[in-house]
């Protein structure tokens, strides 16, 4: 028996599990949970980092008190984008600014000025979003932030609950690659942009792989949580590239959906993608563990049921997330459709009203209670899929033959039988703990207890169950997707994978 610990922190959660390998399968247990936020403070949104490392040492804390067997290694794994400036002595220079701060806005026109988009675009090989660590840092220094000014490290959030854990002050590749500022070629940092943007080059630490060991805890650490042989692993440290290791694929040429309040879809692949239709259709190239490169597109997800969710909760109507699903189930279909990446629905706010005034604006019929609201959603979502499943496979040059949906929403029954009927291809949901799983994973091969990551896939597939869904009613999906396409104004794609 061997133990790992797993830190997930998400933009709404944080969980410390451990996982437990007998030699045939591996269990999870979950020892701490904790909620997180963005603070708002005089207009800026802001991450309570020291409140995420005070939860993360509480964690740590509690794998002390239950002493797993034969523990080996522990590894944190976060969200994309955001970063930390330490200053000469490594200390923290400010709370880390939240994605969803507007610092960004307008950055787009001050980073092209200096670099061309497609220049920046053939270096990095990333999707084009406000929020990633290029257009936060170019905020910073156009406005002269003090942070900013006398920064000496660049860490993105998990290498900072790393280092403040070890010691070791890296950039984990996987975290690295969602910056826009990696070589997605030579998967190290793109200085030459980073010198033409006028970045300081001495700010960003070594580039190491996933599965790379950082060392023990501090001894001032050990003392506290008395764990003195545990080894801290830079797993991989961003949660979609976790996820995305967990997916219990096997021959078949799949398709992933990393599901949660964003979707992220795409294929493995095991070079960068970077081409003109790459560009065009803002497809990313991230980085994935075990040298590959995940060839994704970011999509507004279950934020929009979360946000319903939310506001129902606010008028005192509080519904679980199963009794959402099947009134949603119940509802009309094809009643109208929405583009879950609007930009109406990118702030927080009044969710159904924001879905109602989008049907009115576009001319379709309007949801009236929260049944056909939800389904809205979820049947949009589903086409959304369809139609960057289309541009993926028409850049990869190979049908789908199983789309795999991991993470926290492929709970959602009725939207996994709805992406099988979109999509036109079988469905197969779970494991929902993807991305503890796939951290821990990749600290089983950094250790050896897995061989590589066909291993480790096959010990998802006999440690966790999947649900199958085939594809339903397609001929009326069929017809309702190019209404879909209609309605939201997006731009049609060739046919594929039909």
């Amino acid at each position: 028996m061997s133990s790992y610990i797993a830190f997930d922190l998400g933009a709404s959660n944080g969980r410390c599990m451990v996982g437990q390998f007998d030699g045939e399968r591996l269990k999870l247990e979950e020892l701490h949970r904790f909620e997180n936020r963005p603070i708002e403070l005089h207009g800026r949104l802001f991450w309570d980092i020291l409140g995420i490392y005070e939860n993360v040492r509480l964690g740590l804390l509690k794998v002390g008190q239950n002493r797993p067997p034969d523990l080996v290694s522990l590894g944190v794994d976060t969200w994309g984008c955001d970063f930390a400036l330490l200053d000469e002595q490594g200390k923290l220079v400010g709370n880390p600014y939240c994605y969803r701060d507007p610092q960004t806005s307008g950055m787009f026109e001050v980073a092209f000025r200096r670099v061309p988009k497609d220049e920046i675009f053939r270096q990095t090989g990333l999707q084009f979003m406000e929020l990633n660590s290029l257009f936060q840092l170019l905020a910073m220094q156009v406005r002269d932030d003090p942070a900013y000014r006398i920064a000496a490290t660049f860490l993105h959030i998990p290498d900072l609950i790393h280092y403040w854990l070890t010691g070791a002050r890296v950039s984990e590749y996987t975290n690295a690659s969602t910056s826009q500022m990696l070589d997605a070629h030579t998967r190290d940092w793109a200085y030459p942009l980073i010198r033409d943007m006028g970045f300081p080059e001495r700010i960003f630490p070594p580039v190491v792989q996933p599965g790379t060991g950082l060392g023990k805890l501090r001894s001032a650490l050990v003392s506290e949580v008395s764990l003195d042989q545990v080894q801290v692993v830079a797993t991989a440290t961003h949660d979609t590239a976790a996820a995305i290791v967990a997916a219990p694929a096997g021959d078949a040429h799949f398709a992933y959906i990393s599901s949660g309040t964003w979707a992220l879809l795409g294929r493995e692949i095991d070079q960068p993608l970077v081409t003109e239709a790459c560009l065009r259709y803002n497809i990313t190239n991230e980085g994935g563990a075990f040298n590959k490169i995940t060839l994704l597109r970011n999509i507004a997800n279950l934020w929009l049921i979360q946000e319903c969710h939310r506001q129902w909760g606010l008028e005192g109507e509080a519904l679980s997330w199963e009794q959402i699903t099947r009134l949603a189930d119940q509802a009309q279909p094809f009643l109208a459709f929405l583009d879950p990446d609007d930009k109406a629905f990118l702030l927080p706010g009044n969710m159904p009203r924001k879905i109602q005034e989008y049907c009115q604006r576009t001319h379709q019929a309007v949801p009236q209670d929260k049944s056909e609201i939800v389904r809205v959603a979820l049947e949009s979502l589903a086409m959304k899929y369809r139609y960057i499943l289309e541009r993926v496979v028409a850049l990869t040059d190979h049908p789908v033959e199983v789309v795999h949906i991991i993470g926290g929403g492929s709970r959602n029954w009725l939207l996994d039988q709805f992406s099988a009927n979109a999509m036109r291809a079988p469905v197969l949901a779970g494991p929902y703990e993807a991305t503890i799983i796939g951290n821990i994973l990749v600290q089983m091969v950094s250790s050896g207890d897995l061989g590589s990551l066909v291993e480790a896939r096959n010990l998802v597939r006999r440690s966790f169950p999947v649900e199958e869904f085939t594809p339903q009613d397609t001929d009326q999906w069929e017809e309702q997707y190019q209404l879909f396409i209609e309605r939201t104004g997006l731009p049609p794609n060739n046919a594929v994978n039909k």
